[in-house]
């Protein structure tokens, strides 16, 4: 017994030494996070109609991203300002309970949108070309190509913390 009594006070003494480890982190960082997709399977019996509404695929695709996305804590949801985006990104916005909103295509990842979106968990939806071109402008290098018309299924995920980018590129079916 005398013998166990110096482990057991050494035991003690440790563990009441132990701190426990901080890390601190400068308030001036942020977390943004952009979710970049494109448009569901959209009707093509119309090669007249520029502007048409998803099939029946592609709105079981729009049910479907709001599955995968059901743990995803978005704050803003946006969309071109086109049917096929919209139905799209809309089962989304609903579920998380926000407000659908509309960006131009052709100014992508500007200043201002940037602006409103820092510190962000961000739904992009986009085109088979507007997509990969908003990852490129979100990482300042041209490191997507367009998308196949075909594949409705590319997820580009890009996470902004301070200075900081990484991105992962996703295929969901």
């Amino acid at each position: 017994m005398r013998y166990v009594f110096p482990f057991v006070f050494l035991f003690v003494v440790s563990l009441t030494s132990c701190k426990e480890a901080t890390v601190t982190v400068p308030e001036d960082i942020t977390t943004t996070t952009y979710y970049l997709i494109r448009h569901a399977e959209k009707d093509r019996t119309d090669s007249e109609n520029r502007d048409p509404s998803l099939t029946e695929e592609g709105l079981a695709r729009a049910t479907n991203w709001a599955t995968i996305f059901k743990d995803v804590p978005f704050d803003k949801v946006y969309s071109t300002d086109y049917t096929r985006t919209k139905e799209t990104a809309t089962p989304t916005a609903t579920q998380k309970g926000l407000e659908l909103q509309t960006y131009d295509p052709s100014t992508l990842f500007d200043a201002n949108f940037e602006k409103e979106t820092k510190g962000k968990t961000v739904l992009v939806v986009g085109h088979s070309n507007t997509t990969p071109m908003f990852a490129n402008a979100i990482l300042n290098e041209e490191r997507f190509q367009h998308i196949d018309d075909s594949n409705n299924s590319n997820l580009y995920i890009i996470t902004l913390i301070g200075e900081e980018k990484s991105v992962q590129l996703l295929h969901i079916n």
